[in-house]
């Protein structure tokens, strides 16, 4: 437990080793599980605990967060499967969750009557596992056996389980995959494309760990049996199929070979496939697209990049629906968004197709249907201001789409529309889950180093005073393509805002906020400028005089971890408090660690000398500086992250120990890349959270763990 490995800080750092010869167990934190490792774990959890769990606050603020987290009047968000609602729900009774379903009818009531179909609590116990739910796949369009996912803790990896929908039970000799990351869709009721590590101990897998063999698994057949469809490579990021069936039941088979995160081949898988590739055919699509379902016979698209026709260009970010066998011949398109505006949802029922997009950040929505000629009439949706829509539940055999709406302060909606008829009513709330009396959100504007304009929403009292002593909250994501869009945090609402805490959200570059392009802006080397954007946002708050470097936080979870950990080290005088969750932070090595190699097309390569200067100059862990004066940060992790992993946040805790700087270090020995599985362990982590903000912000207390 206390000793100390000989290792050179080099070989961790790639040369910017502080002076000293020793990294205490520095080696021994890249073995996820090894006894050294959690045994440094462990004494750093109890630095943390001794800290922040003795402050009287904390009780408090896990007893709220807790309630909320396991609040009945919650909103049961609604999946449609056979024509019956189901849910996945978790209370106090049912830590683990339980997976329920009811009649349409019955949903719609008050009080449904749900009937319990799975128990994971109890299922947890009869097999001695720490299961945890992670969704369902069922066999389409019946929607009578679906395989049901269950992972050891919350990791990526999972385990499936066939289960009959009627009768609440798994089935006897039935479809069962081990533990592996895999996916699997239903070629029919007793056929499955699979793709998995068929040799097993990696052999079958990509550099980025994931699955490139695709297989027919047949039922009563052992997978030994199991008849190649496909194959990708190595240098693949995964193979993914797709098995879509429309209202009318006709049904296309499609597998997508990820060059990268972003590039894809999309190939068709003929009807009764199992006889090798000659079944497989190439299909003529740009390698930038999302596949959304299948309408009418017809594939539904979003366009990532241009796609050039001989018939003209259609443009990236556009909604089009193509023939499934000659997808450039007379493609239809619903949407083509301006500058302004990005796509963020589509989704297929019976009816028709519903989008939703987003235009300079704000909510817009519509049903499109198709008329005989091909052309594609567009019902809009009116949606609130300064709020985010999300389409929760479709199906190819149901008219009826359920959306949700939800803001920072505003509780979710949810919503029921016929896409067939394009009546849409509210159905259901969410009861207030903390007091926003008082409270109200603006979006506002900052500008970057390079001029542009970046959106940004704030969340204050309506009595703020511009004092520049405002406790205030900043975060962002700005990767991926993915939008940070306006969400009801009642964790946030009960722990920061009700207690006078602003809460801030920008919309960075490397997002998805304004489609492909602002995406495009921050990958790669341009990434700077979503750090840039971040650090606009900030000085704006303080310029403004809605706070000051004193009072202000940040807070940032995976990629938006890294976020926090380039700020932590490109301005360090910003900020007085930095929340580091499940972070990406040694980008010189992120590769080799869990799925890093996968995303290698939105970070750039270290391999690449062209890129490698680039995350030399941005990688946290390595410019880490003795002579630098830094806000203490809270570093969150999760043992059983297989995604990002746990070493990240591990080596950047070491190396701010051996630099004798103080941090927070808690790390959660089960929750996945979520960190978190649980309620209670929800509040835990977030009323240690709440104690740190209120220590750092609010007290001024030194922070010294």
């Amino acid at each position: 437990m206390r000793r100390t490995l000989v290792v050179t800080l080099l070989a961790l750092t790639s040369g910017t080793a502080i002076a000293q010869e020793k990294a205490p167990l520095a080696a021994s934190l890249a073995q996820i599980s090894g006894s050294e490792a959690m045994g440094w774990v462990t004494q750093q959890n109890r630095r943390t605990f001794d800290t922040l769990q003795s402050d009287p606050r904390y009780q408090g603020f896990y007893d709220s967060v807790l309630k909320v987290e396991q609040s009945p009047q919650r909103l049961a968000e609604p999946e449609i499967r056979g024509g019956r609602i189901w849910n996945f729900w978790q209370d106090a009774n049912h830590p683990r969750g339980i997976w329920r379903e009811t009649s349409f009818a019955s949903f719609l009531q008050d009080v449904p009557a749900w009937t319990t179909r799975l128990d994971v609590d109890a299922l947890a116990r009869r097999d001695h596992a720490d299961w945890v739910f992670q969704g369902v796949i069922c066999a389409q369009p019946e929607d009578a056996r679906c395989l049901i996912a269950l992972s050891n803790g919350g990791e990526d990896a999972v385990t499936y389980r066939e289960f009959d929908m009627h009768s609440g039970q798994f089935v006897l000799n039935g479809f069962s995959l081990s533990r592996g990351k895999q996916e699997v869709r239903w070629l029919d009721r007793d056929t499955l494309l699979v793709g998995r590590d068929w040799a097993g101990m990696g052999q079958n897998l990509t550099k980025s760990g994931y699955a490139y063999i695709l297989k027919v698994v047949r039922r009563g057949a052992a997978l030994s049996d199991a008849k190649e469809v496909f194959r990708g490579t190595k240098d693949d990021v995964t193979i993914m199929p797709y098995v879509l069936v429309d209202e009318h039941g006709r049904r296309v088979a499609l597998v997508q070979e990820a060059l990268t995160f972003f590039d894809s081949k999309f190939f068709v898988l003929k009807a009764g496939a199992g006889g090798g590739t000659s079944d497989v055919r190439l299909l003529a699509l740009p390698k930038r697209v999302s596949v959304k379902g299948l309408s009418n016979g017809r594939l539904v698209l979003i366009l990532l990049e241009d796609w050039h026709l001989p018939s003209g260009n259609i443009a990236a970010g556009s909604v089009v629906a193509v023939d499934p066998e000659v997808p450039d011949r007379n493609p239809e398109i619903l949407l083509t968004p301006s500058k302004t505006q990005a796509v963020d949802t589509v989704a297929v029922s019976r009816g028709g197709v519903i989008v939703t997009w987003y235009d300079q950040v704000q909510p817009q929505a519509a049903v499109y249907n198709r008329t005989d000629s091909g052309v594609w009439q567009r019902r809009s949706i009116p949606l609130p201001h300064n709020e985010s829509v999300d389409v929760t539940a479709a199906s190819a055999q149901q008219n009826e789409v359920f959306f949700t709406t939800e803001g920072y302060i505003q509780p979710p909606q949810l919503w029921q529309i016929d896409t067939q008829s394009g009546q849409a009513r509210e159905v259901k709330q969410t009861q207030v889950l903390f007091n926003a009396s008082g409270l109200m959100v603006e979006q506002d504007w900052a500008t970057s180093r390079d001029g542009t304009k970046i959106p940004y929403f704030l969340v204050h009292r309506r009595d703020m005073q511009l004092d520049g002593r405002n406790p205030t909250l900043l975060t962002a994501y700005g990767g991926f393509d993915d939008s940070y869009l306006p969400t009801y945090f009642a964790d946030i609402g009960q722990t920061w805002l009700q207690r006078g805490g602003v809460y801030a959200v920008a919309n960075i570059r490397g997002g998805g906020e304004f489609g492909p392009a602002w995406h495009e802006a921050g990958r790669k080397s341009g990434r700077q400028r979503s750090y840039d954007d971040f650090a606009a946002v900030g000085e704006d708050l303080e310029t403004r005089h809605v706070t000051s470097a004193a009072h202000l936080g940040i807070r940032g979870r995976s990629n938006g971890g890294l976020l926090m950990g380039v700020e932590f080290t490109q301005h360090p005088d910003l900020w007085n408090a930095v929340i580091i969750g499940v972070p990406l932070l040694d980008m010189l090595h992120y590769e080799t660690m869990a799925a890093g190699a996968s995303w290698a097309d939105e970070y750039g390569s270290a391999s690449n000398p062209a890129e490698l200067p680039f995350l030399k100059a941005i990688s946290p862990l390595q410019n880490l500086k003795l002579s630098v004066k830094y806000p203490t940060p809270f570093i969150f992790t999760s043992t059983k992250d297989d995604r990002v992993g746990p070493v990240h946040a591990r080596l950047f805790a070491a190396r701010l120990q051996e630099m004798g700087k103080p941090f927070y270090y808690y790390e959660d020995t089960e929750g996945g890349h979520t960190g978190t599985v649980n309620a209670p362990e929800v509040a835990h982590e977030r009323a240690l959270e709440a104690v740190y903000l209120s220590r750092a912000l609010i007290d001024k207390a030194p922070a010294t763990p």
